[in-house]
């Protein structure tokens, strides 16, 4: 009799773990806006109304709650590539995700850092939000290349990195709400009058 190497499905969750797991969820969302990413674990896991065992039950690691967290967005971002992809002028539609992406990333203190330290780190939970979106914007900056509005050497990856720096930088200067937006096309126009 041949073994079979697949994987057994994962069982459902029970109705109280399923609760559970929304409720650390939504509470994660809510502190990780308030105060950023590297909010207290065990104080989401509290307001949530669960032990810390049970969010590592669902969550194994930060990174792990985090991705869940932001996978909301990450499709809503992936989804507005597909649009884009159609636009009349490719590097407009390129920077106008680009813009969309920092704006999601300056929604969470604390996310362009651990976007940036998981970029290249397959291991990490956040993998899961960073592959998806290099597919995303990669197919956005093909097109823009080919149409001879970006050089070929510029990659997705440049690109992702310094979309991270520039919310980063927006992060540290709450104040000033449009500076993303002046990084933004100053990086992409150069220091040309």
């Amino acid at each position: 009799m041949a073994s079979s190497t697949a994987h057994p499905l994962p069982r459902p969750m029970r109705a109280d773990a399923r609760r559970n797991y929304e409720r650390l969820l939504t509470e994660a969302r809510r502190t990780f806006a308030e105060h950023g990413t590297d909010a207290s674990l065990e104080d989401i896991a509290r307001h949530a109304g669960v032990g810390i065992g049970t969010l590592y039950r669902h969550f194994p690691n930060r990174h792990a709650l985090m991705n869940a967290v932001f996978q909301e967005a990450v499709t809503s971002l992936i989804e507005r590539s597909r649009e884009l992809a159609e636009a009349e002028q490719p590097c407009g539609a390129l920077v106008e995700w680009l813009g969309a992406l920092i704006t999601h990333a300056g929604e969470y203190r604390g996310l362009s850092q651990a976007l940036m330290s998981a970029s290249h780190d397959e291991s990490s939970a956040l993998s899961q939000c960073s592959v998806p979106m290099r597919e995303a914007g990669g197919r956005l900056l093909v097109r823009a290349q080919r149409a001879g509005h970006v050089r070929p050497e510029v990659s997705i990856d440049d690109l992702l990195q310094l979309t991270n720096a520039i919310a980063l930088a927006a992060e540290q200067s709450p104040s000033d709400p449009h500076l993303a937006e002046r990084l933004l096309k100053l990086t992409l126009t150069g220091l040309r009058a």
